[in-house]
């Protein structure tokens, strides 16, 4: 492909129309560049929004189950191109190997599942009080989705937005993340071999503050589906409700892992080590906090120490790598600077908290695995999502501090709680503030068959995946069918 030539509008590959472009780098490696891509703004979105509402109707005509059947073979496709997108994943946004492979398995399994909603019931008839009227409520397409997803998991996320939106019959313009715009390009381009038309799907590359907010303020996209920070999500939400346009917005989380006095301590370090360091600490479900009962605190928190120092950093492609870089410098300054602001808080660092300046780690974005001890609920630290492998013990003294300490963050995303008491158990899945609870699990790992999304600021009530993918995509219309032989007027609530 023509250097720059890498927004997909109506069929075709074409460049910014300026000219401008930016760069995709390595973040194991950041001399390292992997592409040029077009640097695009309000005119390239405009023209790709043109080409989806021009799709539209045709598109929203296509029987269910044929759009079903093309996100079918999109799943196929995926399966086929797996490991190819997964190793690119490993060099655009670092994540090791095998968690490439997972984020691939995501949009897989999301393909699939999707792909079965189009021969399933799309609505409900319902009983009319009325003699001779038939009543039914059945979903309907919004129109054009402006989809923008984060660099963490570029596969997947696209797919959790996308493919509900597709088989809803709508059409979409994304606009990915400028850290992995070569993950996005591959993406569509499968979507297009899939069978899925001109038009339909288009995809515009370039910054948040010029493409991203350009698909926002578009007067003839209906929906905007977001992942990303909170501080951004408010923003686009506010302009959405002041469009009277629909908005889904999926942002931050302040997650945390609660240890109690009963748990089973191995298998609690497990989830701990892969929820605060799982992808670099880059997912919004990582566990940067961990509240950990008096009881089993010291035993707990020294074997979490030495199998953290145990933990292998190195680039993602390294089979014996557990760990890979965080997405780019500014990530890696910014992950640093809560390290220090944790310290001046008066968190004790028991581990890490150093950017890693050894060869060949150098060359790349490599921040140690870092714990804090005497992590308190008023710090910045065990407030402020960070978004890097930096986690913090919080110590408590029973069930009812521990929940309490669980919920005291504006965040909701994703909680876990370990014990092996029945009662506790179901009193944290009713007490704990969150859309996710998980009992002996980590706070990562959510599956596909079920709704995904948080509470409070992490987002603004839609869910992601799970049967109620099509919730933030679709409206509902009311149909009343009055059959009578009759030529009375038959009036609701009215007529005796």
């Amino acid at each position: 492909m023509d250097t720059g030539k890498t927004n997909f509008i109506a069929g075709q590959w074409c460049a910014a129309r300026d000219g401008r472009t930016f760069e995709s780098r390595n973040p194991a490696n950041t001399e390292e560049i992997l592409g040029i891509y077009a640097r695009s703004g309000a005119l390239e979105v405009g023209a790709a929004v043109e080409a989806a509402k021009k799709a539209y109707p045709a598109w929203r005509k296509t029987p269910a189950p044929k759009r079903g059947a093309i996100l079918f073979r999109m799943g196929q496709i995926l399966e086929q191109k797996k490991e190819e997108l997964s190793r690119l994943m490993v060099a655009e946004m670092g994540k090791v190997l095998v968690e490439a492979r997972g984020d691939v398995q995501e949009a897989i399994d999301m393909a699939y599942y999707m792909a079965a909603f189009g021969r399933l019931p799309n609505g409900a008839t319902v009983p009319s009080e009325r003699e001779a009227m038939f009543c039914m409520a059945q979903r309907v397409p919004m129109g054009v989705v402006g989809v923008i997803s984060p660099w963490n998991f570029p596969i997947a996320i696209p797919a959790w937005k996308m493919f509900p939106a597709l088989l809803a019959g709508n059409t979409c313009v994304f606009k990915p993340a400028e850290d992995t715009p070569g993950l996005a390009l591959e993406f569509v381009k499968l979507l297009a071999e899939s069978g899925v038309p001109e038009g339909v799907v288009n995809l515009v590359t370039g910054f948040g503050e010029e493409a991203g907010a350009a698909l926002v303020e578009h007067p003839d996209v209906a929906v905007i589906s977001f992942t990303g920070s909170t501080e951004t999500g408010k923003i686009i939400a506010s302009r959405c409700g002041a469009l009277m346009k629909g908005v889904s917005c999926e942002l931050g989380g302040k997650n945390a892992i609660v240890v109690l006095d009963d748990a089973d301590i191995d298998l609690a370090l497990k989830g701990a080590l892969w929820s605060a360091f799982g992808t670099a600490g880059q997912r919004c479900t990582a566990a940067s906090r961990l509240i950990v009962h008096k009881a089993v605190k010291a035993k707990f928190r020294d074997a979490l120490v030495d199998q953290t120092r145990a933990l292998r950093m190195g680039i993602g492609a390294d089979p014996n790598a557990q760990i890979g870089p965080v997405v780019n410098r500014a990530q890696l300054s910014r992950i640093h600077s809560y390290v220090e602001i944790g310290r001046n808080e008066g968190a004790k660092l028991l581990t890490g908290g150093t950017v890693l300046t050894e060869s060949p780690l150098d060359a790349g974005c490599f921040y140690a695995p870092t714990i804090f001890d005497e992590m308190t609920l008023d710090m910045r630290i065990a407030q402020e999502e960070i978004f890097g492998p930096v986690t913090g013990i919080i110590e408590v003294g029973s069930l009812d501090e521990a929940i309490h300490a669980a919920n005291a963050t504006n965040y909701g995303l994703s909680l876990s709680i370990y014990t092996h008491n029945l009662t506790r158990a179901f009193r944290a899945i009713d007490e704990l503030e969150a859309g996710i609870v998980y009992v002996n699990l980590p706070t990562s790992g959510a599956e596909i068959q079920l709704p995904f999304g948080g509470v409070k600021q992490t987002g603004n009530g839609h869910r992601e995946a799970g049967w109620m993918a099509m919730d933030y995509c679709t409206e509902w219309k009311s149909v009343y069918l009055n059959y009578s032989e009759s030529s009375e007027l038959v009036r609701a609530q009215i007529d005796s």
